[in-house]
């Protein structure tokens, strides 16, 4: 069995560090290098950055930045935001990114995925899925719709029907971000992320409500999930990532430890 990981998410704005909760109310909370290189220091399996606005605004993302962490820790570091060409993931993947994430660019057009996979890697290409839960209907069969441009643009597209069409498409993994569990640390959504990560064959992160050590231990359990991102919980200093390393530990759940 493969270990399960914990991911840190550093939303980025203008170079700072930022965090919301349901993708609004978005505030300034420090510095994203340092962050990260706290975090890496006290074992945390992997990062991903996104720049939170990058799509939004229709600008490509801060390259300074990206290098900027990448001379600081020696992990996994997974980038995202702004990526619409196989010339960004390239870009990107030169100022340190090891797996490059699309969202809004892939959903507008899905061979973005298939271009960028066959350019740098399936096992670099990561299709992270921003999530709102709506009423199951014929064109939403699973209840769960897409959304994109930082949760600002419903789609009309079903949730599992386009996670299949991603890793169909060369994605290597899945970020699975519930936008009504995000920034509200209540836990994920169990029933969300358990449906893709029993439909697809390639690993699900699973994103949005952490809270409680608690929370990564039920979704990492029952939902299923590959690995669970944190960001809330480690950012305001509630929670170090070796105490939650030791936490799911003793839950019986393999993970990396340093000790």
């Amino acid at each position: 069995m493969l270990s399960k990981r914990i991911i840190a998410c550093l939303d980025v704005r203008d170079g700072k560090l930022a965090k919301s909760v349901k993708f609004v109310n978005t505030r300034d909370i420090g510095d994203p290098v340092e962050k990260a290189r706290e975090y890496y220091l006290d074992g945390l399996d992997e990062l991903v950055f996104y720049d939170i606005t990058a799509s939004s605004d229709k600008r490509n993302i801060m390259l300074g930045v990206v290098e900027a962490v990448a001379e600081q820790v020696f992990i996994p570091l997974s980038v995202g935001g702004g990526v619409r060409a196989v010339q960004d993931a390239t870009d990107l993947r030169l100022a340190g990114a090891e797996k490059i994430n699309v969202n809004s660019a892939a959903v507008k057009r899905p061979a973005l995925i298939a271009e960028c996979a066959e350019a740098i890697g399936t096992q670099n290409i990561v299709l992270s899925m921003d999530i709102i839960k709506v009423s199951a209907s014929e064109l939403i069969p699973s209840g769960y719709e897409i959304v994109i441009n930082g949760g600002r643009t419903p789609m009309g597209m079903d949730a599992l029907a386009w996670a299949l069409q991603g890793e169909h498409l060369g994605a290597g993994e899945l970020v699975v971000n519930s936008i009504d569990a995000d920034g509200t640390r209540e836990g994920y959504e169990i029933e969300l992320t358990r449906m893709i990560s029993e439909a697809v064959r390639i690993p699900v992160i699973a994103s949005g409500g952490a809270g409680l050590p608690e929370h990564l231990a039920a979704v990492l359990k029952e939902g299923k999930a590959d690995a669970a991102l944190v960001a809330s919980m480690v950012h305001f200093g509630d929670y170090k990532v070796s105490e939650l390393k030791r936490y799911l530990h003793g839950q019986q759940i393999k993970m990396r430890m340093s000790w």
